[in-house]
C-alpha cells in the first residue's frame, strides 16, 4: 500500500473540510426530508401510501448501491491517495441530478424522479466517504470528536438557513400564492404547479457547489499513490484482506455491525418522518418547512451540547443516550395522529386545540418528539463517526471508512424496504414507520458490549 503521510491541516484547512458539512446539508433537509420528498409523496403521487412506497424504495435502491461500491471506492482511494477528485467527480453527478428534480411537475413519471432522488443520493454518499476518510489525517484524535460534532452542526446550520429561504421566499401556499411571511415566491415560482418544490433541487445543487469549494482550496489532501489501474487492482485486493481483517478485529467488528443495523433505522426516520407527518397532518409546505426549521434549530443546539460531552464522556455514550431518545420519540411519533397521541396525554391538557400553524394537540405533541429527534439525530451520526476515526490510524481511514460507509448502508434498504412494504401491504403508514424503533433498538443491544475505541481489546 502506498504510504501516506498525517498532515496537520491549519485553521482554514480544518473549516474547509467542516464547510463540505454545511455545503451537503441542504439535499437533505429540503430535498430529502422536509420539502421534495413531502411534495413528492403527498402531490406527484396518486395517493400518500403509494408516494410513501415510492420514496422509501428509492431509498432502498440507493442503499443497495451505497453498500456494494463504498468500501470498494475507499480501498482504491487508498491506494491512489488524493481524496479530492474522487469527490469532485461525484459532486459533479449529485449537482446534475438535483438541477434536473425542477422538471419533476404533478403527473411526471415517478420513476424517472425516483431514479434521479436516488442517484443523488448515491453520490451524495460515496462524496462523504471520502470527505470524512480526510479526518484522522487532519487533527489529532484528541480533537475527532469535537471537531466531527462541530462539523454536523455547522452542516445543520447550513440546512436550517437553506430551509429558512425556501419557506420565507420560495414556499407560496396553493390557496393564496404568498409564502409565510406574505411575499410572493421568488423567481415566479407558481406554488400550484409544485415549482416552490421542484426548484429546492437547483437551489440546493447550487449550495453544494458553492460551499465546497474552501475544502478544495485550503484543506490538505493525502500525497499521491500509485496510478488509477494498479490502484483498483491493489485496492480489491486489499478490500478482500481488510474485508478477512475486520472481522479479527472483534471490537471493530461489533461496533460496525451495530451501526449497521441502527444507522439503518436513524437513515429511515430521517428520510420518511417529514412525509409521515406531512400526509399525517396535511401539512402545507409552509408547514412542513417550519417544523424543519424547529428541527434544525434543535439539532445545532445538540451538536454543539455533543461536541463538548464527545470530549468528557467519549463518542460511544453519546451514541447511546443518542439512541434512547431516538427510540423514544418514534415510539411518540408513531403513537400520534389527528386527534390523539400517546397515551391521550396530551389530549387532557385544556387549551392545546386551536386555529393557526400547529393547532392540534396532537401536531403539538407530534413537533415535541420532533424535538427530540432533533436533539439525538445529529450526535448520534457524528460521534460514530468519531467512535470510528478513533479506532483506526490515518493510513488506513480510506479502507475503513468505506466499510463504516458499507455498515451504514448494507442493510440500508432493509428499514425504507419494511417500512414501504409493511404500509402497502396494511395501508397504515403508522405501521410501517413503527418498524424503524426494531432496527433502533437492537443497534443499541450490541453495541453495549462494544468496547470504546473499538480497536481496544474487550475486557
Amino acid at each position: 500500500m502506498a504510504e501516506m503521510a498525517v498532515q496537520r491541516a491549519s485553521g482554514r484547512g480544518i473549516w474547509g473540510w467542516m464547510l463540505f458539512d454545511w455545503a451537503a446539508q441542504p439535499f437533505f433537509t429540503v430535498v430529502t426530508t422536509f420539502i421534495f420528498g413531502p411534495y413528492f409523496v403527498s402531490r406527484m403521487a396518486s395517493n400518500p401510501e403509494t408516494g410513501q412506497a415510492a420514496w422509501g424504495y428509492g431509498i432502498a435502491a440507493a442503499g443497495v448501491v451505497i453498500a456494494v461500491l463504498s468500501p470498494v471506492l475507499g480501498s482504491i482511494a487508498d491506494q491512489t491517495g488524493p481524496r479530492k477528485p474522487w469527490i469532485a467527480f461525484f459532486a459533479a453527478v449529485k449537482i446534475t441530478c438535483l438541477t434536473l428534480l425542477w422538471f419533476a411537475a404533478p403527473g411526471s413519471n415517478l420513476f424517472l424522479v425516483v431514479a434521479l432522488f436516488s442517484l443523488a443520493s448515491v453520490a451524495a454518499e460515496f462524496s462523504t466517504v471520502f470527505n470524512d476518510s480526510m479526518m484522522p489525517r487532519l487533527v489529532p484524535k484528541s480533537d475527532i470528536g469535537r471537531i466531527s460534532n462541530m462539523a454536523w452542526g455547522l452542516g445543520y446550520l447550513g440546512g436550517m438557513i437553506a430551509l429558512i429561504f425556501v419557506v420565507t421566499v420560495m414556499a407560496g401556499s396553493p390557496e393564496t400564492g404568498k409564502t409565510v411571511v406574505g411575499l410572493d415566491p421568488i423567481f415566479g415560482l407558481d406554488p400550484r404547479l409544485g415549482e416552490d418544490a421542484r426548484a429546492t433541487g437547483p437551489l440546493s445543487a447550487a449550495w453544494y457547489f458553492l460551499f465546497i469549494l474552501p475544502m478544495f482550496f485550503f484543506t490538505p489532501d493525502a500525497i499521491k499513490g500509485i496510478p488509477i489501474g494498479p490502484a483498483v487492482r491493489e485496492g480489491l485486493s486489499e478490500l478482500k484482506s481488510t474485508l478477512a481483517e475486520v472481522r479479527k478485529r472483534s471490537g471493530i467488528f461489533r461496533f460496525l455491525v451495530a451501526r449497521m443495523i441502527y444507522q439503518d433505522g436513524v437513515n429511515a426516520l430521517l428520510a420518511l418522518g417529514g412525509t409521515f407527518a406531512a400526509a399525517m397532518f396535511h401539512w402545507s409546505i409552509t408547514e412542513i418547512g417550519l417544523f424543519g426549521i424547529i428541527l434544525n434549530v434543535v439539532a445545532i443546539v445538540g451538536c454543539l451540547v455533543a461536541a463538548r460531552l464527545d470530549t468528557a464522556l467519549g463518542s460511544k455514550t453519546i451514541v447511546m443516550i443518542s439512541l434512547v431518545m431516538l427510540s423514544i420519540a418514534t415510539l411518540g411519533i408513531v403513537s400520534t395522529g389527528p386527534g390523539y397521541t400517546l397515551f391521550g396525554a396530551w389530549m387532557m391538557m385544556p387549551g392545546l386545540d386551536g386555529g393557526g400553524l400547529f393547532g392540534t394537540a396532537a401536531e403539538k405533541a407530534y413537533i415535541f418528539y420532533g424535538l427530540l429527534i432533533g436533539l439525538a439525530f445529529g450526535p448520534v451520526q457524528a460521534s460514530s463517526r468519531s467512535y470510528m476515526a478513533r479506532s483506526v490510524s490515518a493510513a488506513e481511514s480510506g479502507r475503513y471508512f468505506g466499510i463504516y460507509a458499507l455498515a451504514g448502508r448494507a442493510t440500508s434498504f432493509a428499514a425504507p424496504f419494511m417500512v414501504a412494504t409493511i404500509t402497502l401491504a396494511s395501508g397504515s403508514a403508522r405501521l410501517g414507520m413503527a418498524a424503524i424503533v426494531l432496527f433502533l433498538g437492537a443497534g443499541m443491544a450490541i453495541l453495549i458490549g462494544t468496547p470504546y475505541p473499538a480497536d481496544r481489546p474487550a475486557e
